[in-house]
């Protein structure tokens, strides 16, 4: 059949977080590229919460602005509040959060992908892919039979895929408030031989902020000095700015209304048969587990400069909408809230990710790319930076180019597809700082100096970006030789040094042996030596490159080892695996070995190691067959 349209060299089927990385990556690496979304008006859509980064996900964003992507810098213009989370743990732990303006968001992401020359737009909804008999998709079909070709194409469905919406008793399909599910797509890739589930998420109450009594809530601030998501990003709203957070409590009384409609609740009568995400559980869920607990935390966070809609954290739920009203009404100050739209939670179809390469293409259907909720996570940024690798794949095999996949010691993101591809997932998977074994190497602080160079080898960094990498890695360069040499004097550190209870010096001594004294900042020495503060100024005014600096000093010996490890490591993640090895043929492999070899067909012993159900023996032998 002949198509009305011309030929793209990729087509991304879906307009969220993952949807709008992909396209921007594939574009602006010179695809010609066609975004089909069901609603351009919910372009890069918040679908839950009105915020970017937390606890491990705040690296993953520093990451995906490192490589060039735009999740970064649209946060950035769209915060309305920032803050470092755990300062107080070192700096492998600290992440970057920001509360966002929900519509600017949106409208900034979509300006951010109008502005690609390459970048087209369809509002439609993808039925079917198309795939040939060699087992390569080649374009998609729309619900209004129009065929669409591409080289390649790749699905960010979301929760679309036959999603259906949970509210107490009733339910509807729908793959998010107000808008209507998809249908087809699943279907069309369970008769190719694809494997399906079905995954839960929620999202609690939108609240009129007008109706709360903010006295009986504690108050949060943001930072006073508000670190960025984007290395392109100059400045950000002040302190006196930014919005205010606020914080609650859930109560005995509060939990004895929620019980009371149990026995209307999806999550309990057998509506719901899907798993939901173990670490942001409804609050039916939490006080049914943790039924020892009398309280649970709330925050109350602003979806935007300007409206007065506020987003309850923590109290997301399916409940029929009387309970979540009666409930909301018995928290302090709720007392005369209005609800404005009530919680809910949604089911959807996802494809188990074993079924995936670590280039985000699918191992039974060539050119086809799979990302975000597809492949079983939860979150916008678990979403998003799949969507900028399947992108950039999708792209580079277009062109006829080598794959780029991130390795577990380069990046979280690294970490997060090989955990998805080897681990397999179910039950939504989000991101901790837990997962990533050499967190030390791959904080937030330097994503740039980790990962810019490579988004410069593959054309997504700009020459602006590139430039400034370019410098600060220099600056920071210079700074630690200018440190490392300089000596320190005991008539100008004496002082501080017994003020801090710490050791005075009997001697010079080098700056290094100093400044690793736990008791002692960077800021501090420059405040008190003149002369080191003059050679810093004379390099940089930088606090960033300051930090990263004082960084490298306080944890030379634990980053040393780390890198010794990923060596070892790299070099059993280089060993390959020949994609059609015989598994049945290596006789001394242990029998779920094999079966979980099979399943998930690594690529190299590395990735095999990291199989849930491989053994150490069964590697050896593996090894051993190969060296053979």
């Amino acid at each position: 059949m002949s198509s009305l349209f011309s030929r793209y060299n990729v087509i991304v089927i879906g307009g969220g977080h993952a949807g709008s990385e992909a396209a921007a990556a594939a574009a602006r690496m010179g695809m010609r590229t066609l975004m089909i979304s069901m609603n351009l008006n919910a372009i890069g859509q918040m679908s839950c919460n009105p915020a970017m980064g937390g606890v491990a996900k705040g690296q993953l964003v520093r990451e995906i602005d490192a490589l060039g992507g735009i999740s970064g810098i649209v946060s950035d213009q769209t915060g309305v509040q920032f803050r470092m989370l755990n300062r107080s743990k070192g700096p492998a732990m600290w992440s970057p959060r920001a509360q966002s303006d929900r519509m600017l968001y949106a409208q900034k992401i979509r300006e951010q992908l109008e502005a690609i020359p390459t970048l087209f737009f369809r509002q439609d909804n993808v039925v079917h892919i198309l795939i040939n008999e060699k087992k390569e998709a080649y374009g998609v079909v729309t619900q209004t039979g129009q065929e669409i070709y591409a080289d390649a194409v790749i699905v960010t469905s979301g929760t679309f895929l036959n999603g259906l919406i949970h509210i107490g008793e009733k339910n509807y399909g729908g793959g998010r408030s107000g808008e209507r599910a998809s249908k087809g797509i699943t279907e069309c890739l369970e008769a190719q031989g694809f494997e399906s589930g079905r995954l839960k998420t929620g999202t609690p109450p939108r609240l009129d902020g007008r109706t709360v009594n903010y006295d009986k809530l504690e108050i949060q601030y943001g930072d006073e000095d508000p670190s960025p998501f984007s290395f392109m990003t100059d400045k950000l709203p002040s302190i006196e700015e930014q919005l205010s957070c606020w914080i609650g409590y859930t109560s005995p009384e509060v939990h004895e209304v929620l019980r009371g409609g149990f026995d209307r609740s999806p999550m309990f009568n057998g509506a719901i048969q899907s798993t939901g995400p173990r670490y942001c559980p409804s609050i039916e869920d939490k006080i049914n587990r943790f039924a020892d607990r009398d309280r649970h935390q709330l925050f109350l966070e602003p979806e935007g400069w300007n409206t007065y809609e506020m987003y309850l954290n923590g109290f997301s739920t399916s409940l029929p909408e009387d309970v979540q009203y009666n409930a909301l009404r018995t928290i302090a100050g709720f007392e005369d809230v209005m609800m404005i739209r009530p919680g809910y939670a949604i089911e959807y179809d996802y494809f188990p990710p074993h079924q995936i390469h670590r280039n985000m293409e699918t191992k039974l259907v060539a050119n086809l790319f799979f990302a975000g909720q597809i492949n079983g996570t939860t979150g916008y940024e678990e979403a998003a930076c799949q969507g900028l690798m399947a992108g950039i794949n999708a792209a580079r095999k277009v062109r006829g180019e080598d794959e780029l996949v991130l390795s577990r010691s380069q990046a979280y993101i690294g970490v997060l597809i090989d955990d998805l591809v080897n681990k397999g997932t179910e039950e939504p998977y989000r991101m901790f700082t837990s997962r990533a074994e050499h967190r030390i190497l791959l904080r937030q602080d330097n994503a740039d100096l980790r990962l810019t160079q490579i988004g410069h080898e593959i054309g997504l960094a700009t020459p602006e970006r590139y430039e400034r990498y370019t410098k600060r890695r220099e600056d920071i360069d210079h700074l630690m030789k200018m440190f490392t040499d300089h000596s320190v004097r005991p008539e100008v550190y004496n002082s501080l040094l017994e003020s801090l209870g710490t050791t005075p010096l009997r001697q010079t001594i080098k700056f290094p042996n100093l400044v690793t004294r736990p008791e002692l900042s960077l800021a501090q020495m420059l405040e008190v030596d003149a002369e080191l503060k003059a050679k810093a100024e004379a390099i940089t005014t930088s606090k960033t490159e300051l930090e990263q600096c004082e960084i490298q000093f306080k944890y030379a010996g634990y980053i040393q080892k780390e890198y010794e490890m990923a060596d070892e490591m790299s070099r059993k993640e280089n060993m390959r695996i020949p994609e059609k090895i015989n598994y049945d043929g290596i006789h001394s492999l242990s029998t779920e070995g094999r079966l979980k070899l099979m399943k998930v067909k690594p690529e190299t012993i590395g990735q095999a190691g990291r199989i849930s159900g491989v053994s150490a023996s069964d590697l050896a032998v593996l090894m051993v067959y190969l060296k053979n």
